[in-house]
């Protein structure tokens, strides 16, 4: 009696599992994208601005066709800014949801897990925000490739504060994540080497409520120039307190997290004279995209209702890239598999809104370089290197007691 419930059980569960083959559609109908990004936690800014970049880049492919034919899904993780929870994402992505590349990331201690696990798996990952020298270090991972890199943003402040601001006292108060203790380093090197009077260095972990005892040692130490790396909600702190707190500073220097539309409204005057970096502005895109800027500035405002920042072009910059190598693959009919992929990227060259992007062959980026920025009366203005300025440097004033 039992056999035929058995029969129509087995004839059931075939119906199912075929009716959901087709539900999802053919294999090979579409290009799976996984991103993964701090879209919750004390890193949610950076990581929400990255996967609207991301967004629009796969959009824009789309738009024009795909690849080969074939839409792009994005397929995108919240790692909650714990790597931890990285690490379970970029697992879930390419063994249960078999994406074909990876982009995205925000802070190397996220990053770095991710690049780890995608080197097993051989899937390209092409890191949105990455400066940890040793990620790339000798090529140890073919398949990882960034478009960032730490000379980008060190470089043009070596130059530029010895010779605006010589002979002033400085100090550095950096994040503890590794690509900020990076580059802290690198830049009290530099700074050093240039005859720079370094008096303080000062790690603090990001999401600090209180930085009186720095402010308090800074001012025993008469410190002219903070260099802060930080992160967006901790300079709203920080430069509140010195606000609040009337620290006597000439400069003030966050190389990330300030050169925002966002800091300057929360922040209003208190923001004024305070000098950021930037890699892209619509006010002031890389010479020669003047028009491909303005395309994807008008889209952006139109889908997102606000301003495209710096990070959101990071993270534009990446998917982009990595969607260029996949079309590249296609075109010339060879698999759409990892090593084919970061073949293409290695063999990159194209001119975006952010500038040029070729990689080396450790996967860092060649051509990558910020402009030292400054808030004036409440905008963004470039004011280093000189070929690409807009205005000079303000000296930060500060109430007297």
């Amino acid at each position: 009696m039992r056999r035929p419930w058995v029969l129509w059980l087995c004839v059931f569960l075939w119906v199912a599992e075929v009716a959901a083959v087709h539900a999802q559609g053919p294999p090979g109908d579409v290009v799976r994208l996984g991103a993964v990004n701090p879209l919750t936690g004390k890193l949610a800014n950076h990581g929400q601005e990255i996967l609207s970049g991301i967004e629009t880049a796969v959009e824009e492919v789309n738009a024009g066709g795909g690849i080969g034919g074939r839409r792009v899904q994005l397929v995108s993780r919240d790692d909650q800014s714990h790597p931890e929870t990285a690490i379970n994402q970029v697992q879930d992505l390419i063994y249960r949801e078999k994406v074909t590349a990876l982009t995205g990331g925000y802070v190397d201690s996220l990053v770095g897990p991710v690049s780890q696990l995608a080197s097993k798996a051989q899937v390209p990952y092409v890191a949105s925000a990455s400066l940890q020298k040793d990620l790339t270090l000798r090529g140890k991972n073919p398949f990882f490739f960034r478009i960032t890199h730490l000379n980008g943003v060190t470089e043009p402040l070596c130059q530029f504060l010895p010779q605006i601001l010589p002979g002033k006292k400085v100090a550095i108060l950096h994040a503890a994540t590794p690509g900020a203790t990076e580059f802290s380093q690198t830049l009290f090197q530099c700074l050093r080497d240039a005859g720079m009077d370094l008096v303080l260095v000062e790690k603090f972990r990001s999401g600090t409520p209180d930085f009186s005892p720095i402010l308090l040692k800074m001012r025993s130490l008469q410190v002219d120039v903070l260099i802060s790396a930080a992160f967006f909600s901790d300079h709203l702190i920080l430069v509140r307190q010195i606000r609040e707190q009337k620290v006597p500073l000439t400069a003030y220097v966050g190389p990330w997290g300030v050169a925002y539309p966002e800091f300057i409204q929360q922040m209003g005057s208190a923001a004024e004279n305070l000098v950021g970096l930037s890699a892209w502005h619509s006010d002031f895109p890389y010479p020669g995209t003047e028009e491909e800027s303005q395309r994807f500035t008008e889209k952006f405002r139109a889908t997102y209702g606000r301003e495209p920042t710096s990070t959101v072009m990071h993270g534009y910059t990446s998917a982009r890239v990595l969607l260029e190598a996949m079309r590249a693959v296609t075109e010339r009919a060879a698999p759409l598999d990892g090593p084919h992929i970061a073949e293409a990227l290695r063999n990159m060259d194209i001119t975006g809104p952010m500038g040029r992007v070729q990689f080396d062959a450790h996967g860092d980026p060649l051509h990558y370089r910020q402009l030292v920025v400054q808030i004036q009366n409440g905008r963004l203005v470039p004011i280093f290197p000189a070929q690409r300025a807009q205005g000079s440097w303000i000296p930060m004033t500060v109430p007297a007691h």
